[in-house]
Order: C-alpha cells, then sequence, then structure tokens
C-alpha cells in the first residue's frame, strides 16, 4: 500500500527547511537510505535519505520550495518496512519474511513496530550505520518517538557520549528558530511605494537569509549590548606563524591566526566562565556550560555560516588548525552537517582578510558574547621608551551587559590579549 514520508524533525527545535534539490523522479525504484532531497534548514544544508525501500509514486515538492516538519515530501508505491523493497539488494531476498504482519504488540511497543519509517535526523541515521544498529530495533526517547543518538549508542552497547548529552539537555529546544519580530515589541510601521521615486526591483530573501535577519533582529532586540576594544601586539605570533608555515604544511597543515585565536579565547573562557554561558531570563538563571566549543563565522556565498569546533581547550593547536580548515571547507561546498553547526558556547567572527578597522558585533543568541576580529596592521609603538613597528591586532568583544560588567569584559580580553602576546606559551598550553 502506499505510505508517505514527511519531513522528519531534524533537532535543534528546527521547524522548517528549504527544499534545494530533488533526488529522485516519480516512477524510481530506490534502496533504504538513499539520497531524497536536499534541503537547507536555518542551521546547514543536508541531505535526506530515504527511510525505506520502494517506487517514488509521486513527489510533492519542489527546489526553493519551504516546508514544515510533518509536511509530506514523497509518497511510496510499495513502501513496505524500510528494506524490504529493494529488490536489486541480494539481502532483500532474506529479509522478505521478516517483513510480514508482527505479532501483537506489548503494552511498550518499541520502534520495530512501527508501520511507517523511523523517526530519526541523518545524523542519527549515519550514527546507526556506523554502530551497526538497526534502527527499526531501537526504541526512541526522543519527542514522538523520535530516535536520538543516544538511543542508537545504547542500543550498541556504548555509553552516552558529550555531544549525545548535550543534545538532550533541558536548554536544546531554546536554541531553536528566532521569534518573529512582532512578538518581541517591534512591529514594523508599513513600507511606502518605493515606485513612486522610481524603477524597483523585489529579490525574494533565501531560507538561509531570511532566518540570519530573524536571529539578529532577536539578539538586537532583546540583548543589551556592550562592546569592549582592545588590540593585541601579534607581531611574534606571526613570526611564529611565518616559521612554522612549511613544517606544518609537511603535515598538512596550514598554520592560520585563527586557530591561535580559537585556543586563546578557550582558555582565557575557562578563567573568565560568565562568558561561555546563556542567560535564561525567565528563570533567573546562568547556564554556565562546562564545555568549550567555539564557532568560527565562515562567510560563504549563500550567507554567514558558523560551524562549531568541540572542546577547543583541550586539542592542541595543530589539531585545531586541521579541523579548522576542514570544517571551512565543507561549509564553503555546501556540505557540512547538522551536528557541524550546533552546540556552540562562544563565537568568534574574523573579518581581518576583508579588511577594516573594527567592528561591533551582533551576538549569536542564545550565547552571552562574541569576539570580533579586524586586519592586523604595523603600526608604529613604544616600546621601551623607543618608537618601533608592531603588528597590531584589533580586538572587540561584545557581551550582554545583564550577565557582565566593563571590568568583567576588560578582564576577558586582556587574558585573551596576553595569550596572543606570549605564542610560545600557547602553543605548549592545555
Amino acid at each position: 500500500m502506499p505510505r508517505t514520508f514527511v519531513l522528519p524533525d531534524l533537532g535543534e527545535g528546527l521547524v522548517e527547511a528549504e527544499i534545494v534539490r530533488v533526488l529522485v523522479k516519480e516512477g524510481e525504484t530506490i534502496a533504504e537510505d538513499a539520497p531524497l532531497l536536499e534541503v537547507e534548514t536555518d542551521k546547514a544544508q543536508v541531505e535526506i535519505p530515504s527511510p525505506m525501500a520502494g517506487r517514488i509514486e509521486k513527489v510533492h515538492v519542489a527546489p526553493h520550495q519551504t516546508v514544515r516538519v510533518g509536511e509530506v515530501l514523497v509518497t511510496f508505491a510499495d513502501g513496505g518496512a524500510p528494506g524490504t523493497a529493494d529488490r536489486a539488494a541480494p539481502a532483500a531476498e532474506s529479509r522478505r519474511p521478516q517483513a510480514s504482519p508482527p505479532a501483537p504488540p506489548p503494552s511498550a511497543p518499541s520502534s520495530s513496530e512501527r508501520q511507517g519509517p523511523v523517526p530519526a535526523t541523518p545524523s542519527t541515521r549515519r550514527l546507526a550505520r556506523e554502530l551497526g544498529v538497526d534502527l527499526r530495533s531501537v526504541r526512541g526517547s526522543g519527542s514522538g518517538g523520535r530516535v536520538l543518538d543516544d538511543d542508537v549508542r545504547a542500543a550498541a552497547g556504548r555509553p552516552a557520549g558529550r555531544d549525545g548529552a548535550a543534545e538532550a539537555a533541558p536548554a536544546a529546544p531554546r536554541e531553536g528558530p528566532a521569534k518573529p519580530l512582532a512578538r518581541v515589541g517591534l512591529e514594523p510601521p508599513p513600507l511606502p511605494s518605493f515606485e513612486q521615486w522610481g524603477p524597483v526591483e523585489r529579490q525574494p530573501l533565501s531560507h538561509l537569509r531570511r532566518t540570519i535577519a530573524e536571529r539578529m533582529a532577536l539578539s538586537a532586540a532583546l540583548v543589551p549590548h556592550v562592546t569592549h576594544f582592545d588590540r593585541a601586539d601579534i607581531t611574534d605570533l606571526d613570526a611564529l606563524i611565518r616559521r612554522n608555515l612549511e613544517s606544518a604544511r609537511e603535515r598538512g597543515v596550514t598554520l592560520t591566526l585563527t586557530s591561535f585565536l580559537l585556543k586563546a579565547t578557550a582558555l582565557a573562557l575557562r578563567e573568565h566562565p560568565i562568558f561561555n554561558a546563556s542567560l535564561d531570563a525567565e528563570a533567573g538563571e546562568l547556564i554556565v556550560k562546562r564545555y568549550h566549543h567555539l564557532g568560527v563565522a565562515v562567510a560563504t556565498e549563500r550567507g554567514l555560516i558558523v560551524p562549531v569546533i568541540r572542546d577547543v581547550d583541550k586539542k592542541p593547536l595543530i589539531e585545531l588548525a586541521r579541523e579548522l580548515a576542514a570544517l571551512a571547507q565543507r561549509v564553503r561546498e555546501g556540505k557540512a552537517t547538522l551536528d557541524d553547526l550546533r552546540g556552540g558556547s562562544f563565537t568568534i567572527t574574523n573579518l581581518g582578510a576583508l579588511g577594516g578597522t573594527g567592528a561591533m558585533p551582533i551576538i549569536n543568541y542564545p550565547e552571552v558574547a562574541i569576539l570580533g576580529v579586524a586586519r592586523a596592521r604595523e603600526e608604529a609603538v613604544v616600546r621601551d621608551g623607543q618608537i618601533v613597528a608592531r603588528l597590531m591586532l584589533p580586538l572587540s568583544l561584545t557581551f550582554d551587559h545583564r550577565v557582565g560588567d566593563g571590568a568583567d569584559g576588560a578582564r576577558f580580553a586582556t587574558d585573551i590579549v596576553r595569550r596572543l602576546e606570549r605564542p610560545d606559551q600557547l602553543l605548549l598550553e592545555l
């Protein structure tokens, strides 16, 4: 009998996605986990795999269409239990007997007794494949029976990982889509008719651009921003990077200033944990995060995307540089996963390659602080009574004034500067 497949819950409170590409055609027979659609959320551009094998009877969506979680994507003409309709695979024959109607369910039904596809995110499906777990045998503990990463790990006999624990934390839903501007008291007045003054062109915003606009408006409206400016003398750091460029390349790594910024900031956050937090205004509590997952703003053709590097404080600089390069490449190629883009506790935006003398970045809500970096320039400064040329890096720390005062921001920025100005120690510090 025909079965429908709807847009699954992608996690992180995401409620909609924009269809980028339809990867199947009506009448085509596909295997389980074959790429079905490519969608763009406010977090990433990801592939949605098919939850079952079978023939595509109807495709209900088209490119550039925005769909919400629960809306029908495709209808399968012969969508039996996942995997049973893949006639091309020899293993399918051996699985056919298992497709017969199951025995009456016990009082606590498991995922294997669902008549439709198992609700799970693409990353959870990938984890299940890596651990050799059949999702149909896993009982989901998420909303609506959704199978979570921790459910898969438990089924595989693995302890819950740090990332899995973070996904199950109560604060996770707060990282969902921003509220409409009207909900935060910023109902805009009607726009005038611009056509009366000359020709105009209306260009629709992409899903990602709309989401960025909503999040920035929400952050600016809800959070009292304050920015502290400072400068770091990175003359010695620049020399260290230049000295080690070739040896690093031989190890497949490109040393960059950003990797040192990541390390210096993460170590400073250990000493200033109020900036590695989120504010629960309703509960009157500051949620201090005991992990240091730092986001790095990456400019792409689709807009600004912030991938996250986890446990920055615990990783050597060489490993950070390698991970940063790979992550940035995935983002620019549109291959970043949702896991690459969520769970950040602090953000760095480095505009140095584009120029400028400084900026006042908007906080990446629900974080409480963001570090902006401009282009380093050689300047005449006084050292030991002498005027010398030094390479100076402008920094701007924007933070939520509700969680910290000016003095707190100044001390935090000073600790970042101190580490950048002592690069040899930074290489050894863990």
